[in-house]
Order: C-alpha cells, then structure tokens, then sequence
C-alpha cells in the first residue's frame, strides 16, 4: 500500500510504511501498522514478494513462508523480489514481526521504525539487504535469509513477515497543514511453529451494547451496536467463529447470528475490538446479549459472554409522565372545586349598630 510521510516542516518529518500483502491494504491511523485485507500472494500491480521458486520453476506454489524448527536450531529460505513495471525499481528489505490490528482484526506487519521482538529479530537477511536493493525492469532478486531459533523460544505459532519497501516517495497529499509524503510497501507473511506444547485458546470479553433510538418510538426503527473483544490466550493462530443472540423478556427471541467464520487469523497473545451491527433493536424490553466464539479447526474451543441493557423508549415514557401529572392535577382541581361547592363558606354576620 503507501507509506505516509508528514512533513512539519523544513526541519522535522516522519515516515510511517504501509505494507501491501494483497492487492490493496488499509492504512491503520495511529497504530503504525501494515495492514492487510486477504490471504493471498504479496503483490501491489507493480511489484511482488514471495518465497523463492525452486531451481528452473518460473513460480511458485508458496504464497507465504511456512517452516517448523526446534528451539536452538537454524535454517535457511529465500525471497524474491519481483519486479513488473519497465523501470528500475529500489527498495529497502526488512524483517519483522506480525500483529493484529486492534480494530478488526486485520493481518498487520509492523513497519521499518518499529523493532521486531520475536520471529522477526530470529530472522538475518543477506548481506545484499543491508543497502538499498536494485530490481531491474521486468527482472527479479532473490534474498537468501536465515532463521536461527533462540534455545529459550517458546512452543506454538510465531508470526512475521519479509518487507520490500519502495524507496521512492510516488506522492504528496495535503492533510490539513502537514504534507504527507506517500510510499508503497510489499510483504510476505511468514507462519513458523516451534514443536513442544501447544494450546489454543480463545475468549470473549467485554460485551457492550450502544444504542440510537428515534426521539418518536415505533416510528423508525431503533439502531444499535453489539462490540465485544476477541483474546487469543494460547500459543497458536486460530481462526475464529463467531455467532450472536440476544432474548427479551420471557425468554422472547430477538435476535439470532448463526455461527460464522470471520475471515481472520487471530495470532497468539493478540486482543480484536469487533462489532455486531443491530438495525432492528428492540424499543422497549430486557434484553440479553450472548455473544459465542469458536473455532473450526480446534471443535473442543468455545468461549461464551455477554450483557444485558434495558431499552426504553424515554421521549414516550416522559410524555407518558407529564400526561399522567397533568390529569393528575386536574384531578386534585376538581376534587378542591367540588368540595368547596358542597360546604361553601357561611355568610358573614353583620351585628346592627346601637
């Protein structure tokens, strides 16, 4: 995707790089992430990043890297930087560590500035990467890389990625008063899984509901917002489902999600903000909110939470209130009236003067 580069002024500027691992990324305002939206090869339309062909293939069947290796060991791979536009190409190559991004979910590589703490400090480029690497027009390099694997690395999954980050600033977008400058990046996800105990594991947290409900009931419909966090607390990627319901009073059905797959890999010791749009809320009633998280893979994996929230539609209620005091007072009213017409004060008695 682009790499924004604000510019504060003649003195100061920052560069943030956004990584393409499908067609289009997204950029993640804030996180300084490198997002991505699909599984599938890394390839922006001008320039690609994907596990090195074997000897005399012109592809390969690889679209990420893939590897196992016990801790304390070291092994070697290679990527390859492919180039499709007609003009030399530069690019700064870089390893580092895959996150989830906090607000759905997305696949993120973390950028350049940011030091990798796990599977991307274990990984050491050739030597070639250590400058600017050059691809030819139409042509292709490939960056041999070793995977050496800390004796104290701990079991499961360990995500990262390989990066190829333009060099060139392709652009200039005006954000209020600062400029960004605007780069494109290519990665490739690499999965690798140290043997020993694993365990996978998944919780729902913090169920919420948010409401808009239109100032007149009945009228619209009442909108709201199911959110609820997703936890990864075991030591593999797993793939969540997830299926929501919620019931009123009386054991009424309101709503009912089916379970689905959400299209995300949710990495280990990773945290997921999601959320559940509700356009036909309940106007009025106790309702209760499960929301139910599981996994395909893993069929024994299921985790279960929710809340409860009153709806009540206050603009009625309210008017239903200041109607029932005002026929209230026009009751005391009359019962004052009536009986002042049933024991009417006597005349006043006037004694002659002498």
């Amino acid at each position: 995707m682009r790499i924004r580069t604000p510019s504060y002024g003649p003195h100061v500027s920052r560069l943030l790089a956004l990584l393409a691992l499908a067609p289009l990324l997204a950029l993640v305002t804030g996180t300084g992430l490198l997002s991505a939206t699909a599984a599938r090869a890394a390839d922006n339309g001008t320039w690609s990043v994907f596990p090195t062909p074997a000897a005399g293939a012109a592809t390969t069947d690889r679209a990420y890297f893939f590897h196992q290796g016990e801790a304390g060991t070291t092994l070697g791979d290679s990527v390859t930087i492919l180039n499709s536009s007609e003009k030399e190409l530069t690019f700064q190559v870089f390893a580092t560590d895959a996150v989830n991004t906090p607000s759905g979910g997305a696949f993120a590589l973390l950028p350049v500035e940011s030091p990798p703490k796990d599977v991307g400090a274990w990984i050491t480029l050739a030597p070639q990467a250590a400058r600017p690497v050059t691809v030819p027009p139409k042509g292709r390099t490939d960056i041999p890389f070793t995977v050496k694997v800390p004796a104290d690395a701990t079991p499961g999954d360990h995500v990262g990625g390989i990066v190829a980050l333009g060099t060139a600033v392709e652009g200039v977008q005006q954000e209020g008063k600062v400029q960004v400058g605007v780069k494109r990046s290519v990665g490739a996800r690499l999965y690798f899984r140290v043997p020993g105990p694993v365990t996978p594991g998944l919780s729902v947290e913090d169920v919420r509901v948010t409401r808009a409900a239109p100032l007149l009931p009945w009228v619209k419909n009442a909108r709201a917002t199911v959110s609820y966090t997703l936890v990864n607390r075991g030591n593999l990627v797993v793939e969540p489902t997830v299926a929501v319901s919620a019931r009123g009073l009386f054991g009424r059905e309101l709503l009912n999600r089916p379970t689905r797959e959400l299209k995300l890999s949710l990495l280990p010791g990773q945290r997921i903000e999601l959320t559940e749009p509700w356009p036909d809320a309940p106007q009025s009633d106790r309702v209760s909110v499960t929301v139910t998280a599981g996994a395909t893979a893993h069929p024994d994996l299921r985790s279960q939470s929710g809340t409860r929230f009153t709806a009540v539609p206050w603009l009625a209620v309210g008017a239903l209130l200041l109607a029932a005091g005002a026929a209230l007072a026009l009751r005391v009213l009359r019962r004052r009236r009536s009986r002042v017409e049933e024991h009417p004060e006597p005349a006043p008695h006037l004694t002659p003067a002498p």
